[in-house]
């Protein structure tokens, strides 16, 4: 199926640099309390959603940029269920580290990471994103999903610290829009003649129009409003409340407005952009 069906490609390579400061930013000076503070993932500290962040960054940088893969799922193990093993060993391991050092090796996998992704083919065929399909995806997918999840874990530190939020248009927005991506796959049981159209609109800044239309080889998305008066269903909802429904975050579903086919709403509304954990912690490592 060609790349059209996950709608234009999105650029966050000049974003990185700068979400990543932004996650220092917080980080420095915090006391050994706000470290140890819960956070909206399950059990996990702030300084666990550190250790995970920093896991996320060196896993990547040994796959894709040295190719030393030597994890994988255990023989039945459900792949889900291998995402939390891993990220839990990990955190576990790594709460033997202090702050400072976890800060430092935050501070040397960024900018290993924005030389990587600088060298990479945005327009190449990479590996699949599993919650925008099963097929390779485009590599341009992959960085967005990458950015998104860190600036998701940045969102849930901010949150747990009692800093300000890191929903400027410039961040949120492209995190609006990569996870937006995960439409077509969302529908993929939804059968429907060829030319219906779903919309969803995300209101406020970093919001925008998106419609998935039914082609003969299954669903695609468009940065567009629908051209059908009638689609099959709309879903209108604010940009905050939207980030937090796709990635399992509590979220406010009065601010959710859905007309049209309540099958479709219900699958729309169901929408995950991240791993769906097994333990029910929001989860996107990959």
């Amino acid at each position: 199926m060609s790349f059209t069906r996950w709608g234009p490609p999105i650029d966050v390579l000049p974003l990185f640099a700068r979400e990543e400061q932004a996650l220092l930013d917080v980080l420095t000076g915090l006391d050994a309390d706000r470290w140890a503070a819960p956070t909206v993932c399950t059990g996990w500290t702030v300084h666990d959603l550190a250790a995970h962040i920093l896991g996320d960054k060196l896993g990547r940088l040994s796959r894709d940029r040295d190719d030393y893969r030597t994890t994988a799922p255990r023989e039945g193990e459900r792949f889900e269920d291998f995402i939390d093993r891993i990220n839990d060993e990990w955190v576990v391991a790594c709460r033997r580290l202090s702050p400072e050092v976890l800060f430092a090796m935050l501070v040397d996998s960024t900018s290993q990471i924005a030389e990587m992704f600088g060298r990479a083919d945005l327009d190449a065929v990479g590996d699949p994103v599993s919650w925008a399909g099963d097929e390779p995806a485009p590599v341009w997918l992959d960085v967005a999903r990458e950015y998104t999840e860190c600036w998701v874990h940045q969102q849930q530190i901010r949150e747990a610290v009692g800093a300000r939020l890191l929903d400027d248009p410039d961040f949120r927005g492209p995190v609006v829009d990569t996870f937006m991506r995960a439409l077509p796959h969302t529908l993929r049981d939804i059968d429907a003649r060829v030319g219906r159209q779903v919309a969803y609109t995300v209101t406020g800044p970093g919001g925008g129009k998106w419609t998935a239309r039914r082609t003969a080889d299954g669903w695609e998305l468009d940065r567009a409003a629908p051209t059908s008066r009638t689609p099959l269903a709309s879903v209108t909802t604010d940009a905050d409340t939207f980030w937090r429904l796709c990635t399992r975050n509590p979220a406010d579903r009065a601010r959710v407005a859905a007309e049209g086919d309540e099958n479709v709403c219900a699958a729309v509304l169901g929408m995950t952009s991240i791993i769906t954990s097994g333990s029910g912690s929001p989860s996107q490592a990959e």
